[in-house]
């Protein structure tokens, strides 16, 4: 069964530095914890990433996964699984806010699947874990203006 996890951070940077960021999958490696491999496979017209191949590594889920992004607006993008080695399912999205004075609440949701029998106390912990580190990453990535 899948499970739901969102958590919330307050990044001082625009929404458009901290989109910068998001949208940037060959940097992931750098300030994601779990990210060791990104590989933007398709594009929009935009340019924006459409598909890309992770491999990750975040400790009771390791996978080598592709995803599927949906991009809404300057503010907002979602994701879901193509292909997984480990997952049934994985659904996600970034959603950008403008917090006053030049800040941004990044709300990060999350909704996994694994295809394998796994206590539901662990992969809440495992997912918690993910989106916890990838919102403290993500901040220090946009706060340091690299």
């Amino acid at each position: 069964m899948a499970e739901h996890t969102s958590s919330s951070i307050t990044i001082e940077a625009a929404p458009a530095d901290v989109m910068a960021v998001i949208s940037d999958f060959a940097r992931y490696p750098d300030w994601t914890g779990e990210v060791k491999e990104a590989q933007v496979l398709a594009t929009d017209a935009a340019g924006r990433a459409e598909q890309v191949r992770l491999v990750m590594d975040a400790g009771a889920i390791k996978d080598d996964q592709t995803l599927a992004y949906t991009w809404t607006g300057q503010d907002a993008v979602s994701w879901t699984l193509v292909k997984s080695q480990m997952l049934r399912s994985l659904d996600g999205s970034y959603v950008l806010r403008p917090a006053g004075a030049g800040a941004t609440e990044v709300t990060y949701s999350l909704t996994v699947d694994v295809k394998i029998p796994m206590l539901g106390m662990i992969k809440r912990k495992a997912e918690k874990v993910i989106i916890d580190r990838a919102l403290a990453g993500l901040k220090k990535r946009v706060e340091s203006g690299k």
